[in-house]
């Protein structure tokens, strides 16, 4: 579908990619950075960049494909629904599921079961592989998990994440016993100089990550903590308390490669969620019960020390 938008004079000297998510605001920037390095937006019929500057009276012509048909088949797989209404649907991720589907996960993931649960109730901005997800968490952290039924929310929503006012608390056990109370790390996080699978604290490279941590309670050498991420890069987490060299726990990428006790990956649990919602404009907060591991992983921390 061809959409067409003729730039006025005021527009001139602005970056096409910021305007046109100005005028089409049902869909995300990032989408639309998208649209235009796939060759599907032009200025008086050239293609265009994602810096090309505006002229008044350029005429532009978006193309946006069409929706296609995921073939990702829906599978009855049960989901731990902490929230649900017509337009969003935050459910308790377990251990060991992948989110959306990718190469070697096609079955199995936590998309399959959406659209089994939801039938063609999901939005479709992040393309057909992502149906519903704004965002994401690793496939060995549980807890809170967002999910949009619409294009509306999934657009509001994704605005929130960018702007940093969704509320998001991790709780998670550390190596190490950390001294302070509590504490701030700010540290730009992108991709490892080479391990490419990696990310890594990199001040030159890096985006701006800021993780909030504050201790619950200290054992002999392992401390439990809670994260409130004010950024949302890959892996923030496990990447800064890496980096003040208090790895969490079972976290064999970031952290040692040997672990004491029999853990499926990191010791990490979105707990709380809060959001305003985007058509009520009401907050909501849910609450992620912690997993049966992690309980009974600190039951045995406090009893050994």
């Amino acid at each position: 579908m061809i959409q067409t938008v003729t730039v006025e004079k005021e527009f001139s000297g602005n970056r096409v990619d910021k305007f046109l998510s100005e005028q089409f605001p049902a869909l995300s920037r990032s989408y639309i950075q998208k649209l235009i390095k796939d060759g599907h937006v032009t200025a008086n019929g050239k293609i265009v960049k994602a810096n090309y500057k505006l002229n008044a009276l350029d005429t532009l012509a978006l193309d946006k494909p069409e929706l296609q048909e995921p073939d990702i088949v829906p599978e009855n797989i049960p989901i731990d629904i902490l929230y649900e209404d017509e337009d969003i649907l935050i459910v308790n991720k377990p251990k060991g599921m992948v989110v959306h589907p990718s190469a070697g996960h096609y079955s199995g993931t936590l998309v399959n079961a959406l659209m089994y649960h939801c039938k063609d109730q999901l939005s479709g901005i992040n393309g057909i592989m992502r149906p519903g997800i704004v965002h994401r968490i690793d496939m060995d952290t549980t807890g809170s998990l967002l999910v949009c039924k619409n294009d509306f929310v999934h657009q509001d929503l994704a605005e929130q994440l960018k702007e940093h006012s969704i509320q998001r608390i991790y709780h998670a056990i550390v190596h190490g016993v950390i001294k302070e109370d509590e504490g701030t790390i700010d540290a730009p996080i992108g991709r490892h100089p080479i391990e490419r699978k990696k990310m890594s604290v990199n001040y030159k490279n890096g985006k701006h990550a800021v993780t909030h941590y504050k201790v619950i309670e200290r054992f002999k050498n392992y401390t439990y903590i809670k994260c409130q991420l004010e950024t949302g890069r890959t892996h923030q987490i496990r990447v800064h308390m890496a980096h003040i060299r208090h790895p969490l726990l079972g976290d064999a990428v970031y952290g040692p490669a040997k672990c004491p006790f029999k853990l499926q990956g990191q010791t990490l649990h979105a707990k709380t969620l809060g959001i305003v919602h985007p058509r009520t404009h009401e907050y909501i907060e849910v609450d992620a019960p912690l997993p049966d591991y992690f309980i009974s992983l600190l039951n045995k921390l406090k009893q050994t020390s």
